[in-house]
């Protein structure tokens, strides 16, 4: 099973980020399961959602304490909130939304020991900005995480998309989702032949 952590505030699309990724693990013949967990609702709140993917059913219910993986969609939770505990050791992926490096951000005594492949830094809500026309960097990190972790292909992000937008809010955001993906693509792959 593979277990994935997001973490951001209210309003930057947390849930529904955590939602599309279990439809694209879902439309790849997985199973999957997405939810929440909400301290109060109102925008600019700490939130929390969680997704589980795996070939055969899901029974747990639990939130996810050991992630496999952490996507972090507002850095500024970094030194507020313990984003990063139980993160899978040593092959655990991590997704910020910044355009700063891990040390940049404080963190590079925490991410020693783990994969720089799967350390990502991306401006996800540059991106969304520039395609959707909002500050909301779910859909632009789920592209990220395609790339970086290989578990769901572009076109199921897509496809999840088209599945919970339509028009030109779901052509944004398809545009913001595969110029990230692109993005990290080409980040991993220098990562991967610098320690080739």
């Amino acid at each position: 099973m593979f277990q994935v952590r997001i973490h951001g505030r209210g309003g930057q699309g947390v849930v529904t980020g955590a939602e599309m990724l279990s439809i694209a693990a879902f439309l790849e013949g997985r199973h999957a399961q997405a939810f929440p967990s909400f301290g109060s609702e109102r925008t600019g709140a700490p939130v929390v959602a969680y997704c589980r993917i795996d070939t055969k059913e899901i029974r747990l219910r639990e939130p996810i304490m050991q992630p496999d993986a952490l996507i972090i969609q507002d850095p500024t939770l970094l030194h507020q909130v313990d984003v990063l505990s139980g993160l899978e050791r040593p092959g655990g992926y991590i997704l910020i939304n910044t355009n700063k490096g891990f040390a940049e951000l404080g963190l590079g005594e925490f991410v020693k020991g783990l994969r720089a492949d799967r350390l990502v830094s991306l401006p996800a809500t540059e991106l969304s900005l520039k395609h959707v026309g909002r500050a909301v960097p779910n859909v632009p990190l789920l592209g990220g995480f395609a790339a970086a972790s290989g578990l769901i292909s572009l076109d199921s992000v897509i496809a999840a998309i088209n599945d919970k937008f339509g028009g030109k809010v779901a052509a944004g955001n398809i545009a913001a989702a595969t110029e990230a993906y692109n993005l990290v693509k080409d980040a991993v792959s220098a990562k991967e032949a610098n320690h080739a």
